[in-house]
């Protein structure tokens, strides 16, 4: 049986017979395998908890022959549900009904959540009426993903946002990771530091990684590699890659994130230019036509038309100045009307689109970015601290500052691993903490208590 992980093309939850990558890099797994001559191409799970149903779309790679008939089964623990039809097309769309996710008392032990992330396994088979059958297996994850109350939800509940930037590069192998495990490993150093979100910034990531996300319950932002100007060209490949990106990772329960622009790279004139908004727009509406079952972000950090989630990047690092600006709703308010810390406009869409965006939950996505002083290296950080003391008071200050802001729907450091000369990771390349994790991880959860001053930087620390 082969194993389809719910992605586009995939198979064992990573992309089957391709690879992407630069001037012939391949930066994600590639292999031949031999399938029967009508086979499933890919699958993608949609759920909807609220109506109590589970849909999977099948894709096979062409029209089957006459009789041909697909059957899935689901299963959890002692549960099974089977669903079986004819197939004439080459797409079909299967839907289960589960009474149980009906039942308020039981249906949180049926639920995907980042606590307790339930997976069902699956089973789908195609059998033609002469030849070898193609069986898959797969994998999914029930869970609804929305914004209320200044909240981000997880199954209508309010779900910690506590993320840290990955850019996802290996010194020894950049873009690709030396092997599977060194995945497996990162998502469970993410989980051990503390953070319940990853905000993968400028890639999207290998599926394998994504497995274990779904499997360790950590909630993440997928992100678009951006563009490097705006053109006629560069918009049609954005749109045509974009749009195939949310269709091989739509089935990830641990996606709970889009966003398709970040900082207005490739629309830096967006404050200005009809055009460039109306492609953050665009890209906005088409990710919500391609999986409305997820919150979209239209250009993080910067320049907002219409988002699910008003994000903000502020690398301001005096911790009282943070809680100045967003401790209070009406300072929160303040900071981003008009220019906001950052020097840029948060809002350039319509007065609908403002009025709608100011009403979402409010991400600080990105902030921090420390870094000990080495200055002989060449490398560098948004602050420069004087050692591996000063650095630790120093991030303990900032993360109970942002921990404290009660309007902030979330957060989000910058950033996990050192990345070439930008040194400013909580660990080095080689994900070795720069702190041990124990304590770092006291600061991220807010287990810390702050330190009683601000730190004085290039001084010594104290005792």
């Amino acid at each position: 049986m082969r194993a389809v992980g719910g992605v586009m093309r995939a198979v064992g939850g990573v992309m089957r017979g391709s690879g992407g990558g630069v001037g012939g890099e391949v930066w994600q797994p590639v292999w031949l395998e031999s399938v029967p001559r009508r086979h499933v191409r890919a699958l993608a799970w949609r759920t909807d908890p609220d109506a109590a149903t589970v849909e999977v779309a099948v894709e096979l790679d062409g029209r089957p022959d006459p009789g041909t008939r697909l059957s899935v089964r689901l299963a959890l623990g002692g549960e099974t549900v089977d669903a079986e039809a004819a197939v004439a097309d080459p797409r079909a769309v299967l839907t289960f009904e589960l009474p149980g996710l009906r039942n308020g008392q039981a249906r949180d032990a049926w639920l995907w959540t980042p606590e307790n992330p339930v997976l069902w396994d699956a089973v789908v088979e195609l059998a033609p009426p002469r030849g070898e059958p193609d069986r898959v297996g797969s994998y999914l994850g029930i869970r609804s993903v929305g914004a209320d109350a200044g909240r981000v939800l997880v199954n209508d509940r309010p779900a910690a946002v506590r993320a840290v930037l990955s850019q996802g590069y290996w010194p020894q192998s950049h873009l690709a990771a030396p092997d599977a495990d060194a995945l497996r490993a990162e998502a469970q150093l993410i989980k051990d530091l503390g953070f319940t979100s990853v905000r993968i910034h400028q890639k999207i990531e290998d599926p394998r990684f994504l497995f274990w996300t779904d499997r360790l319950g950590l909630l993440v932002w997928a992100e678009m590699p951006s563009a490097y100007e705006f053109s006629g060209t560069a918009v049609e490949r954005l749109v045509r890659e974009w749009a195939e990106v949310v269709r091989r990772d739509s089935s990830h329960p641990s996606i709970v994130v889009w966003v398709p622009l970040n900082e207005s790279w490739g629309v830096d004139r967006i404050a200005r230019l009809p055009r460039e908004r109306e492609l953050a727009r665009t890209l906005y509406h088409l990710t919500k036509a391609l999986d409305g079952t997820r919150l979209v972000v239209s250009n993080d950090g910067w320049e907002h038309t219409r988002s699910d989630l008003l994000t903000v990047h502020d690398y301001e690092n005096d911790a009282a100045v943070l809680r100045a600006r967003y401790g209070t709703t009406d300072a929160l308010h303040q900071a981003l009307a008009g220019l906001a810390p950052n020097g840029r406009r948060t809002f350039v869409g319509t007065p609908e689109e403002t009025a709608e965006t100011l009403r979402r939950p409010v991400v600080l996505s990105e902030f921090g970015g420390a870094s000990i002083d080495r200055a002989s290296d060449g490398s560098w950080g948004y602050r420069m601290v004087g050692s591996d003391e000063a650095l630790e008071e120093h991030l303990s200050g900032l993360f109970a500052a942002v921990g404290g802001c009660a309007p902030l729907a979330g957060w989000c450091y910058t950033q996990l691993t050192d990345t070439g000369q930008e040194a400013n990771g909580l660990t080095d390349e080689n994900r070795v903490p720069k702190i041990p994790l124990d304590r770092l991880r006291r600061m991220i959860v807010g287990e810390d208590s702050p330190p009683a001053a601000s730190p004085v930087f290039g001084a010594e620390p104290s005792a």
